[in-house]
C-alpha cells in the first residue's frame, strides 16, 4: 500500500510540474524548428550519452574492485545501461541503482558490497558536481542578474559541498559508538571507500577527472540540443546552468527527473535572463535523448544474460522422465 501511495505521489508530481511548465510551450513552433540538421546535433548528443555512461562504467568498476565487487568494463557498461533504462521506467533515478545493486549482487559479490559500490559511485558523482558548481559560481553571478536566483544558486551550491564534503570527512572520523549505528556504520563505511579512492595517487587522479568529464559531457550533450533548434543560448551559459539544473533534478519526486527537469530548466533560464520556454524546449528535447539512450538500456536487459535466468526462474520444474 505505501509503495502505490509513493507512486501515485510521484506520478501527480510529474504531471502537475510538466502541465505547469509545458502549458505555455508552442509544440508546433518546436517542431517547425527541427530540420535535416537538427537529426545530427541529436544523433551526437546521443552518442556522447553512451560516452558518458562508458566513461561512467570506468568509474564505478574502479570503484567495485575496492568494495571487493569485482567487475570487467564490459560487465560494468551493461549493468549501466541496464540502469539508465530502469531510470526511465521507474518513478526516479534510484530505480537505476536499485538494478544495478542487484545485478552486481547476484553476480556472487554480495549485497553489502555491491550497495557500497552503487553508494560511493553516487557520492563522488555528486560532489564532482558540486566542485564544478563552485568553479563556475564567479561566471554565473555574472550571468544571473535576479538576487533570489543569485542566492538559491549558492544555497544549492553550499548544501550540496556540505553534503559531499561532509561525507568525507565522517570517513576519516574514528569513534567507536559509530559502530553501535546500524545505519550509521555503513555510512562510515562507504566514506572510507571514498577517501581510500580520492585520496590513493594511482586511482584518485583518474576517479576524480572521470568524475568531472562525465558532468562535461552531459553539458556537451545539452549544447547539441540547443543547437539543434538553434536556440540563442551560448556554450558558456549553458554551462553554468546544466550543474544546478542536474542537481535539483537528483530529487526523487518525479519518474526520470519528467516536469522537476522542465520547470527547473525554464526557471533557470530565466534567471539567466534567457527566454524561458527555450530552457523547456531544451529539456525536452534533452529528456527524448535521455530517453533514447534508456531504451537502447532495455535491450541490453532483454537480450542479456540476466533476463534470460530471470525467465527460466519462472518456468516450472521438468517433469518428464
Amino acid at each position: 500500500m505505501r509503495r502505490i501511495l509513493v507512486l501515485a505521489i510521484k506520478l501527480f508530481v510529474t504531471f502537475a510540474l510538466l502541465y505547469f511548465a509545458l502549458r505555455k510551450v508552442n509544440f508546433t513552433e518546436l517542431i517547425s524548428r527541427i530540420d535535416l540538421a537538427s537529426f545530427g546535433w541529436l544523433l551526437l548528443a546521443i552518442l556522447l550519452t553512451y560516452v558518458s555512461i562508458f566513461f561512467s562504467a570506468i568509474r564505478w568498476r574502479k570503484i567495485c574492485a575496492v568494495c571487493d565487487a569485482p567487475l570487467a568494463t564490459s560487465q560494468a557498461f551493461r549493468f549501466n545501461m541496464i540502469g539508465t533504462f530502469f531510470n526511465q521506467t521507474l518513478p526516479s533515478s534510484i530505480g537505476g541503482d536499485a538494478m544495478r545493486l542487484w545485478l552486481v549482487a547476484r553476480g556472487g559479490a554480495g549485497w553489502r558490497a555491491a550497495t557500497y559500490s552503487i553508494f560511493v559511485d553516487r557520492a563522488l558523482g555528486f560532489l564532482a558536481l558540486a566542485l564544478l558548481i563552485l568553479v563556475t559560481l564567479p561566471w554565473s553571478y555574472t550571468l544571473i542578474n535576479d538576487s533570489v536566483g543569485r542566492s538559491a544558486l549558492v544555497m544549492i551550491d553550499v548544501l550540496a559541498l556540505a553534503a559531499g564534503f561532509g561525507f568525507l570527512i565522517f570517513g576519516g572520523l574514528r569513534v567507536e559508538w559509530l559502530r553501535r549505528l546500524w545505519f550509521l556504520r555503513h555510512i562510515h563505511a562507504c566514506a572510507v571507500v571514498a577517501n581510500r579512492l580520492i585520496f590513493d595517487r594511482t586511482q584518485g587522479p583518474l576517479i576524480t577527472l572521470l568524475s568531472i568529464l562525465i558532468h562535461v559531457l552531459t553539458v556537451i550533450v545539452v549544447w547539441c540540443v540547443v543547437r539543434s533548434i538553434s536556440a540563442p543560448v551560448t556554450f558558456v551559459e549553458v554551462a553554468q546552468i546544466i550543474p544546478p539544473v542536474i542537481i535539483v533534478t537528483m530529487i526523487p519526486v518525479s519518474i526520470a527527473g519528467w516536469g522537476v527537469r522542465e520547470a527547473s530548466m525554464g526557471l533557470a533560464f530565466a534567471y539567466a535572463g534567457l527566454a524561458a520556454n527555450e530552457g523547456i524546449n531544451v529539456s525536452l528535447l534533452f529528456g527524448i535523448v535521455s530517453f533514447i539512450v534508456g531504451a537502447t538500456g532495455g535491450l541490453f536487459w532483454i537480450l542479456g544474460a540476466e533476463s534470460f535466468e530471470r525467465k527460466r526462474a519462472k518456468l516450472p520444474p521438468d517433469k518428464s522422465g
